[in-house]
């Protein structure tokens, strides 16, 4: 398992390896937060926010949630936790480059999944 401290230092590997332009109107930055994050609609506490894209009064940012990542993959290896954190960053990223075109194909996807998970609890 990956301490906090680690997990900051992996985002931030991955954070400088990225282009200049992924950080275009990104101007709160990236957050980690300790928490752990449970999707409201999950069942039985199966369903954890790794990450979110969100634009407020604050701007525009990404919170990745330590505590939902160390529930689903906190016995990953640092190595094998890298490249989980890079894919959900990437994935939020691709939610704020997305909103910056006005396209909303990811967030598409996301509600087609979210629903498959509802679907899959009402048919047991």
């Amino acid at each position: 398992m990956i301490t906090i401290e680690e997990a900051e230092e992996i985002l931030d590997e991955i954070a400088n390896s990225l282009p200049a332009a992924f950080y275009k109107y990104l101007n709160a930055g990236i957050i980690l937060r300790p928490e752990t994050k449970i999707h409201p609609e999950a069942r039985a506490d199966d369903l954890f926010i790794l990450g979110e894209y969100r634009r407020d009064c604050l701007g525009r940012y990404i919170v990745i949630f330590y505590g939902s990542f160390i529930r689903v993959y906190g016995g990953l290896d640092r190595r094998k936790a890298a490249v989980k954190l890079r894919e959900i960053l990437l994935h939020e990223f691709t939610h704020h480059l997305e909103a910056l075109a006005g396209v909303r194909d990811l967030e598409i996807k996301d509600a087609l999944d979210m629903a498959r998970y509802c679907l899959k609890g009402n048919s047991s």
